[in-house]
């Protein structure tokens, strides 16, 4: 019974301890010439760091301003989400967002060649969460890589 007890007890203190991560999810389109994907965060982690950055609640959930929130949140994306593709720092455009369940779904695109080297600057959350990860997935000519950086590391290269 003791045993029984404990596995319970150490079954439910290690659901206590929440994880923080966020998603990228790149696919080159060769058709296209450009990079595109998503990057999913957990909207509670999302709202508190964007209620840090502006100094008031922002409701992901419910938008009064989704043009505002739109800008919200490409302007911390742009903030935490760089590229570097084939050695040349490379924008993208933040095509819109959805929330699902208990995150958000941002819809990014870059315009650019076929990557060789792409090199990705993620801190998504590293201002608000010290515990926070950030995984990368990449699609490229039907080969998918994936990594992942914790807090503080930001920086993912992915050689194709």
């Amino acid at each position: 019974m003791k045993t029984l007890l404990a596995f319970g007890l150490l079954f439910f203190l290690g659901f206590k301890h929440p994880f923080y991560l966020s998603v990228t999810d790149l696919k080159y389109n060769e058709k296209e010439k450009a990079l595109q994907g998503s990057v999913k965060i957990f909207v509670n982690d999302l709202e508190g760091a964007l209620k840090k950055q502006e100094g008031k609640t922002v409701d992901l959930v419910n938008p009064k301003d989704t043009v505002r929130t739109k800008k919200l949140l490409e302007d911390y994306l742009k903030k935490h989400l760089a590229f570097k593709i084939n050695g040349k720092a490379f924008t993208y455009n933040m095509l819109g967002f959805e929330q699902e369940q208990e995150a958000i779904w941002i819809y990014i695109e870059a315009k650019c060649p076929l990557p060789k080297k792409l090199e990705i600057e993620n801190s998504i959350l590293y201002d608000f969460l010290s515990g926070q990860s950030n995984i990368v997935h990449l699609e490229v000519k039907g080969e998918r890589k994936s990594l992942k950086v914790d807090n503080p590391e930001k920086l993912v290269v992915f050689d194709l």
